[in-house]
């Protein structure tokens, strides 16, 4: 950024809970230089773009945050050029391309793909499309919930960690590649972590390719995503706290744990940084961790597609391809894709009556 004197322009695709908080936080117009930070809205659209955000943090107290502009879709956003293009949108493959979603917005070259989302997997579309372009991949937990349209409650810290992805570092790692692209997408990485800490995010890491996809699978081992969100749905709806002291149910999240935690470092050729959680202390602290509900959970019941791709199906899959299977994510994974096609084909058949 030294000597840069134009504005920096970030997108955010995605301005939910997650979209909107560290949208509000790399917002900042007074910088040197400036940082002007712009919203795609699709429910919220109406209330943002009137409004603004209304946000209620645990770190950062209460504040508004009026976007530089905001957009129906990212077709209106096309009339400007981005540096930084921030996906926080819930990773669906197998129902929506994302990478094709922003196409509209990403320059050749020059826009860096920032892909805040949960699971595996999730950059190789953006690769495939967009061959010359930085891609970021980034790690986040965070507490925040968007209460109504335009208001975000962020209830505990929150951190996040961010790597360049140049190629699959899990599938394709013997591919060739673009010295001037690496280059470029880890000086990217370390700009826009510095943006965030500007913006008062000091928990803002940065990452190599290989070590970000190792928090990526320790998310899904840990951080209750591969082995609490889908066995909460299976089990009929019983919430994290209360599987966590059930004496079968714990003995099955902590075996789908360990099965991440030890598939991993061989599939990506690296252990885990010892800094990072175990399974039995994730464990202990769960069985507090009495409000609200797994997210697929909430999917679930609202008869939402669920994440089962990137959180449970790239993983085996990846894995698979390298010589290593995953039977307690591989289980799960087949039983809820099963019957998430029964139950849309059920709610098909029940809307085609009327």
């Amino acid at each position: 950024m030294t000597g840069r004197q134009e504005p920096i322009h970030v997108l955010i695709c995605g301005t939910g809970a997650v979209g909107g908080f560290y949208g509000s936080r790399l917002h900042l117009p007074e910088s040197n230089p400036p940082v002007l930070v712009s919203t795609v809205c699709r429910s919220n659209y109406n209330a943002v773009s009137a409004n603004g955000l209304h946000m209620d943090t645990h770190s950062y107290g209460k504040y508004h945050f009026k976007p530089h502009a905001v957009y129906r879709n990212t077709s209106e956003a096309s009339e400007r050029q981005w540096d930084y293009v921030v996906v926080t949108t819930k990773a669906l493959p197998d129902v929506l391309d994302d990478s094709e979603l922003i196409q509209d917005v990403v320059t050749p070259g020059k826009t860096s793909i920032v892909l805040i989302q949960n699971g595996v997997g999730v950059e190789e579309p953006h690769r495939q499309r967009f061959s010359k372009n930085p891609i970021l991949s980034a790690v986040t937990v965070v507490s925040a919930a968007q209460v109504e349209p335009g208001h975000i409650v962020q209830n505990r810290w929150t951190r996040i960690s961010i790597g360049p992805y140049l190629q699959s570092a899990s599938l394709n790692a013997d591919q060739t590649t673009d010295s001037h692209l690496g280059e470029m997408s880890t000086a990217r990485t370390e700009e826009f972590v510095q943006l965030l800490k500007n913006g008062g995010v000091k928990d803002a890491e940065v990452y190599d390719e290989a070590g970000l996809q190792l928090v990526r699978w320790h998310k899904i081992a840990i951080k209750w995503v591969g082995s609490m969100n889908p066995s909460a749905v299976l089990s009929g709806g019983v919430g994290n706290a209360a599987m966590s002291l059930d004496e079968e149910t714990r003995r099955h999240l902590r075996a789908c744990m360990i099965e991440v935690l030890e598939t991993a470092p061989k599939v990506l050729g690296r252990p885990f940084p010892a800094k990072l959680a175990t399974a039995d202390a994730i464990l202990k602290s769960t069985e507090r961790n009495t409000s609200g509900k797994p997210s697929m959970l909430l999917d679930w019941e609202a008869g939402r597609p669920m994440e089962l791709e990137v959180i449970l199906g790239y993983p085996v899959k990846i894995a698979r391809a390298k010589g290593f299977e995953m039977p307690r994510l591989q289980s799960m994974y087949a039983l809820l894709k099963l019957a998430q096609k029964q139950r849309d084909a059920r709610a098909a058949k029940a809307k085609s009556k009327l």
